[in-house]
């Protein structure tokens, strides 16, 4: 995904939403910047944040599932990095598939920052450091927050 085209991530009026965090703890310099940048935008947004940290990325969507159940919104963060093994497309698949059936499961928005990336060089040019093109911590939970409150106007 080039990323072309995405509007610009700012932060919502989300006082009075809780949004959960779920992020892996594989590729930690990578992943830590990632959970940095979601804690922010759900604090710019004034909601009420809490992380939470797993193994891996196949870890995610079970604990994203708990948290869909006493969350506004839930964010998943991970980076998986294609290797030499089909390992990245089983993975990839796995955690889209999972995040997508919760949220529809849960009506819960879940923002997807899990990074699919093809190195290690573009997994930081998507995690928010400063010059880097793309803030998928801040974006995705800017998203769920965005879709928590959709929800909410939808269902009052």
């Amino acid at each position: 995904m080039s990323g072309t085209g995405r509007p610009v991530a700012s932060a919502v009026d989300a006082r009075g939403l809780t949004v959960g965090i779920v992020a892996a703890r594989w590729h930690g310099e990578i992943t830590d910047q990632l959970v940095a940048r979601a804690v922010r935008a759900g604090e710019d947004s004034g909601a009420e944040v809490s992380v939470v940290r797993v193994a891996g990325s196949l870890e995610i969507p079970v604990v994203v599932q708990a948290l869909a159940k006493r969350c506004d919104a839930v964010v998943a963060l991970g980076a998986v990095i294609r290797g030499e093994t089909a390992h990245f497309d089983y993975v990839c698949d796995s955690v889209t598939a999972g995040l997508t059936r919760i949220s529809l499961d849960e009506q819960v928005p879940v923002g997807n920052g899990v990074l699919t990336c093809e190195s290690l060089d573009q997994a930081v040019d998507r995690s928010g450091v400063p010059g880097s093109h793309e803030d998928k911590g801040y974006e995705a939970t800017v998203a769920a927050l965005e879709t928590a409150l959709l929800l909410r106007e939808l269902r009052s």
